[in-house]
């Protein structure tokens, strides 16, 4: 039952992270879109809000926007902060129901580094926790007052991040684990700073005071980048499921391109948004950054050079502690004869040139490797291969369940 519990809790885990994530980054997209739409009205004086007006589903709604605080509240104030909370903690829970708990199949990669699962629980949590630190300390110190100064530290720090990871995960727990740093960061922004200033310029109109315009100012600023952050952090998300995008030595500047193209995505839409026209040039930036990574990627990853015809890049293997692996003849046979002519190196199906998800089955060391995904897969279930292509057997089938069980 373990795998099929596993495989279903991945899932449930996984619908609920990409639904809350739908609501946060929806809300959050809004809101910069309502922000960049305010016009000056009388109700709100010159410098202090604005208000806008808009039709959806049969009906005009009007929304003002204070800057700093109105001169009352209404009884009912709605707190948009959950969204991002949900958001955060089904993503790290499924961080560590996928790569953690499964860490001999997705995190640790001997040929990277042969890390024991304690020692990479402490460097993948630590680097989210110091990553977390080092960005809110920035934006505290006297540089936080730059934007610029800040967005550039910040893109270096996070494509740094991205290289240090790629040094001792395996490539895809790298990505992951860039994306979850600046995850991270952005719920953080959320938790430790902009909720706390709202509340704190709530506090201060119920005691009848004048609320700081510093904490407005400063969740505004914090909000900017969280927006900013989005499409690098959703592009690094999906891309655990195309092995062409982490599965190259320069992984981390196929980071950098996307934190670029999601930038400049973002500024055209806020920039639109705000009525000072169509930047056009900043889908040729994207495009251009979008070709690069697909040239790096197909010229400097295996399959992509397979399927090129280009020769292999020459790699140092690392071995692997403990005991020798120890795959049964039969199970050996089944999936070599299987599985192998797509999940290959150089696969020899035709129309395959890229081993499906970059899973390899073509040494009785991958296979022991992945042992769990071929149980599930093509033992528990007939997801593989797909339609059955390769004719698998039941009986087959019932020997790689067998073996999943350590029968």
């Amino acid at each position: 039952m373990e795998p099929i519990l596993h495989e279903w809790g991945s899932l449930l885990l996984r619908w609920t992270h990409i639904i809350a994530g739908m609501a946060w980054i929806g809300s959050s997209f809004y809101f910069m879109h309502l922000d960049a739409s305010l016009k000056a009205t009388p109700d709100i004086p010159a410098g202090k809000g604005g208000e806008a007006w808009e039709v959806h589903g049969g009906g005009f709604y009007q929304v003002k926007k204070y800057l700093v605080a109105p001169s009352f509240l209404p009884e009912e104030l709605g707190w948009h902060k959950w969204q991002s909370y949900a958001t955060w903690l089904t993503g790290f829970f499924l961080l560590i129901w996928i790569y953690y708990y499964k860490s001999s199949i997705y995190l640790i990669d001997p040929a990277v580094m042969n890390l024991k699962p304690f020692v990479a629980f402490v460097i993948g949590m630590g680097g989210l926790a110091l990553g977390w630190v080092a960005y809110d300390q920035l934006c505290r110190s006297r540089l936080g007052n730059n934007p610029v100064a800040v967005g550039v530290i910040v893109f270096v720090g996070v494509v740094l991040a991205a290289y240090l990871f790629q040094q001792v995960f395996s490539a895809r727990a790298a990505f992951i684990h860039t994306g979850a740093l600046m995850a991270t960061i952005m719920s953080g922004n959320v938790f430790f700073v902009i909720i706390p200033n709202q509340h704190k310029v709530v506090a201060a109109l119920k005691a009848g005071q004048v609320p700081d315009p510093y904490y407005g100012k400063t969740a505004k600023l914090r909000s900017g980048h969280n927006n900013y952050f989005t499409l690098p952090v959703v592009f690094l998300m999906i891309s655990n499921h195309y092995p062409l995008t982490y599965s190259t030595p320069y992984a981390y500047v196929i980071v950098a391109l996307s934190l670029v193209v999601g930038t400049v995505i973002r500024y055209y839409y806020n920039e639109r948004h705000a009525g000072r026209g169509d930047k056009v040039w900043c889908w040729l930036v994207a495009a251009v950054c979008l070709v690069l990574a697909i040239a790096i990627s197909a010229t400097t990853t295996p399959m992509g050079r397979t399927a090129l015809g280009l020769p292999p890049l020459v790699t140092v293997a690392y071995a692997r502690s403990g005991p020798p692996v120890e795959v049964p003849d039969d199970v050996a046979n089944i999936v070599m004869g299987r599985c192998s002519m797509c999940h290959a190196s150089e696969p020899l199906y035709e129309g395959i040139v890229i081993a499906p998800r970059g899973v390899l089955l073509d040494t009785p060391e991958h296979i022991a490797r992945n042992r769990d995904l071929i149980v599930v897969q093509a033992g528990l279930t007939h997801a593989m291969p797909p339609n059955n292509i390769t004719e698998l057997s039941q009986e087959d089938r019932e020997v790689l369940k067998a073996w999943g069980a350590g029968k």
